[in-house]
This record gives C-alpha cells, structure tokens and sequence, in this order.
C-alpha cells in the first residue's frame, strides 16, 4: 500500500479550513501542518510562519491558502525547497509576478496547481461534455453573472480584503472567467468598466466587462460584492455549505441548437427546428453531487506522485 502523502496548509481562514477538512478526509493524505500567524489551541502541528514550517519539516505538497499578496513570496520558499503546491487562486496579483514564480518553478521542475476547484465540480464536466458532444449546437454568447453581498464583518475579520488585489474581480469572478475560458476557449480582447469601492477600500463595488473570444463568442460577465443578489455560483451551485441555496442560475450559454443555464443543468430546446415561434421547452440533467475540494486534492497527490496531470496549472 503506497504511503499517505503528507500535506501542509498554509493560512486557516475560510478556504484553508476547506482543504484542511478535505486532506483530513482524503483516505491518500495526511496533514502533517498548519500554518497560521494567530495561535490556534486546537491544532496540531501548528506553525506561526511558512519559514518555521521549512526549517522542521518537508512536506510532500504544500496548500497555499493566503492573502493574494502572499503567494509569490511564499511560492518561492516552497519551490526552493522543491515543494510542489497548490496555490489558491488567483494565483497573484500581478501576472508578471506570476511569471517569475512559473519561470523557477520551470527550472526546478517543481508543479505548481492553481485552486480553481470549480473545473473539478461534476456540474461543469457535465456541461463541458454536453457542449463537446454538439447537444447545444454552436456556441454563441454567454452571460455570467457574480453577484452577492460581502458584510461589514467579512472585512474587518481580514485587513487584507480591503487592499488591492482583494476586490471581487480577482477573489471571485476570476472563477467565472476561469470556467469561461473553459468553456469557450482563450480570449481574444476584453472591454471592461469598474467603479470604485462604495466603502472606501482599495477595490471595485461592481464590474463589468465584455469578452470576445479567438472562436468569435461573445461573453459578457458582471461582478459585484454590494448586491443583495441570488444570482451567483456560490447560492446557486450547492457546492459549500456555509452558502444558502437559491436554487437559481447564474450562467446562460447560448447555442445554435439549444441554451444551456448553469449551475442546474437546464437545457432549454425547440420540439422541432429552432424558431422563435415555436415552443421551446426545457430538459433536466440528472447529475451526481460531489465535492469538489476533494477531486482537487486527488488530482494534487496525483500529480506529486507523477501519476497525473494538473487540470489547473499555473500556467
């Protein structure tokens, strides 16, 4: 039987507690660290910085759940040390700095696994399938919309999310740009609008942006952390329990045969030929539920032990 790969996160907040419960849970892993600057009675192994962690142990994998500012620094550290690691996303804030981390990643053959944990959702390879197999016809256009309501609370538990790199383009619609880029395929230009933070931060209150696509599609998206809103993956997909479910959509991707709504799977169809005249009815996708922390972590200790692979590299 091959050995528990063992694996170190690295900050405690609400993403970290998410991969600390999945490498707990995972029967091919064992947490063998936490690091996190505040002490925290209950854990074991527990270390207030990634450099203490360094000089005591070697973990197989390292999962970076820090503040954006954090992750090229800290990515090189583990990289140096021949580490492979998952940072969550986004992988920086700046991509020339995201260049550098890649380029010593490169040369140390080192892999580095970004955590846009929603490629790994059954939901979108469902989708991903149905628009391989032509169900939908050729894609058009697509519409995704990222709005919630961020409390008072949530920032003052973090002085980081204030800062830049802490707006919701970069903490949450770079998923949904992620899963379009997927979908889609690479974008060609962009055109975009932002206003600034309503409560005096650093970021943006809401954004807006078209995307015209290599393949011609053209997606529009909008993104906001001050709406009071049921239309985002978080309330729509079920997918963390700390989220109510809306049971609502926040993805359309049109096609030339069929529209698709995503997280629920709707396929929406004419009886005969396509035609604004005729009825056009909607179809259900029976799908399985999963958690998709999980698969991510399978496809990290797979591609530490050279069996995989990364579906999300930093590159």
């Amino acid at each position: 039987m091959e050995k528990l790969t063992q694996l170190a996160v690295v900050g405690y907040g609400l993403v970290g507690k998410k991969h600390v419960q999945a490498i707990i849970d995972h029967p091919e892993s064992e947490l063998c660290a936490i690091v996190e600057p505040i002490e925290i009675n209950s854990l074991k192994n527990h270390y207030s910085s990634l450099d203490t962690l360094l000089e005591n142990q070697k973990p197989d994998g390292i999962i970076l759940a820090t503040p954006t500012p954090l992750h090229i620094q800290q990515g090189l550290a583990c990289i140096e040390k021949h580490i492979p690691i998952l940072i969550e996303k986004p992988i920086s804030v700046h991509s020339k700095d995201a260049k550098i981390l890649l380029d010593r990643a490169n040369k140390l053959n080192v892999p580095i696994l970004v955590g846009h944990h929603r490629r790994h959702n059954d939901i979108v390879k469902n989708a991903k399938n149905m628009i391989n197999s032509g169900q939908i016809g050729e894609i058009y256009s697509v519409h995704s919309t990222c709005w919630f309501f961020k409390p008072d609370s949530y920032f003052e538990a973090s002085e980081w999310r204030s800062k830049r790199g802490a707006g919701p383009i970069l903490v949450n619609l770079v998923h949904d740009i992620d899963l379009l880029r997927h979908f889609c395929g690479e974008v060609k230009s962009v055109f975009a609008i932002s206003s600034p933070s309503k409560r005096g931060f650093e970021t943006e209150s809401v954004a807006a942006a078209t995307l015209h696509f290599e393949n011609g599609i053209i997606a529009t998206i909008s993104v906001s952390d001050s709406i009071a809103s049921p239309w985002s993956w978080e309330m729509t997909s079920q997918e963390n329990e700390i989220y109510p479910f809306t049971n609502q959509s926040c993805y359309m991707i049109g096609g030339s045969k069929a529209s698709i709504s995503l997280p629920d799977l709707t396929v929406w169809s004419h009886k005969e030929e396509p035609n604004w005249w005729t009825e056009i009815e909607p179809s259900f996708t029976d799908f399985k539920k999963n958690d998709p922390f999980e698969n991510q972590l399978s496809n990290f200790i797979n591609v530490i032990r050279g069996k995989q692979p990364a579906i999300v590299s930093g590159l």
